[in-house]
């Protein structure tokens, strides 16, 4: 008995689309492309014209001799070498250093202690926070000639308060050892910002933690230890690096108080932050190349701070969403 081989067809696969339908898929993908391309598409265009071709440009004015006039030419790593014998760049740098180090934990305390009292207030939460919101609004050029009348040594607001209680307020303005002080008090000015991320980050802290912790007998130091601190460390991670970076490139109140205003005094010298000093080589000497290679290495500066922090949050920063892998 012979068998004779029958060809089966292969079912067709269950829910599997047609060519047709296929084809239609991909061109409404396409589609869909091309529209949100075309709605960031500002963006884009802004990011490649204003960010990221001048960012590059100015890595290539980093190797050159530039000083806008005349057509840049090449120097190699000259303007690097120069950074490095510049005794005016070791004193711009520790004057920002120095003013950062002592601005953000100063800038996050006092944000913190705000933001703990409006979680507190209650119904006028909402009032007092445009008011500590608004200064943020105030242009920095005026922040900085409000800082030389409100600072003056002789008859500032702040001295005659403190005369009030019989303190003998100090120069401000003209002695360099409260320069930078005096300008740390000045940035409160603008701490309205991170007041209102950390009242949101305050009030995202379950109740139940606080509950708990109440009756385990702890009292208000021990529940902000405990619980209030660590629920809330991410917000005040990111405060702390966003206000590091902006330490570094303090430039506008400073610059207004001691050098736009043609202000000669000694105290130049110390508010001759890193950002000033490299705008007097762009703009005052037209040195672009060199000024180019100073932003380079305030790039690398604070990109190896940021890295450390970050290092550092692993360990010190409670991420809800880990602690429940």
């Amino acid at each position: 008995m012979s068998t004779a081989a029958s060809t089966v067809a292969a079912p067709a696969r269950v829910g599997a689309p047609s060519p047709q339908r296929r084809r239609s898929q991909a061109r409404a993908r396409r589609r869909n492309t091309a529209s949100a391309l075309l709605f960031v598409s500002p963006w884009l265009v802004g990011f490649l014209v204003f960010t990221a071709w001048p960012l590059l440009y100015s890595a290539y004015l980093s190797f050159t001799d530039y000083d806008v006039i005349n057509d840049p030419h090449l120097v190699g790593f000259a303007n690097y070498a120069t950074l490095f014998s510049d005794p005016k760049i070791a004193l711009a740098m520790t004057n920002t250093l120095v003013f950062t180090v002592l601005q953000v934990p100063l800038h996050v305390l006092v944000a913190l202690a705000l933001a703990m009292l409006l979680h507190r207030a209650g119904r006028a939460a909402g009032f007092f926070r445009t008011v500590f919101f608004l200064p943020k609004m105030t242009p920095p050029v005026a922040v900085g000639i409000l800082f030389l009348l409100l600072f003056n040594g002789q008859n500032g607001l702040v001295n005659t308060v403190l005369g009030w209680f019989g303190i003998d307020g100090p120069a401000w303005t003209t002695d360099p050892a409260w320069v930078k002080p005096g300008l740390v008090l000045m940035s409160l000015w603008t701490v309205g910002a991170s007041v209102i991320i950390l009242l949101a980050a305050l009030q995202n802290v379950p109740e139940e933690l606080y509950e708990s912790a109440r009756l385990d007998g702890a009292g208000f130091l021990r529940q902000s230890v405990s619980v209030t601190l660590p629920m809330i460390s991410p917000a005040l991670f990111f405060l702390i690096v966003i206000n590091t970076i902006a330490g570094f490139q303090t430039f506008d109140e400073a610059y207004t108080a001691f050098f736009g205003s043609g202000n000669t005094t000694y105290g130049n010298s110390a508010a001759l932050f890193y950002v000033i000093y490299l705008f007097q080589q762009a703009f005052e000497f037209l040195h672009m190349g060199y000024a180019s290679a100073m932003a380079w290495m305030l790039f690398l500066v604070i990109m190896v701070i940021t890295v450390i922090q970050v290092a550092l949050s692993r360990r010190l920063v409670y991420y809800e969403g880990e602690a429940s892998r």
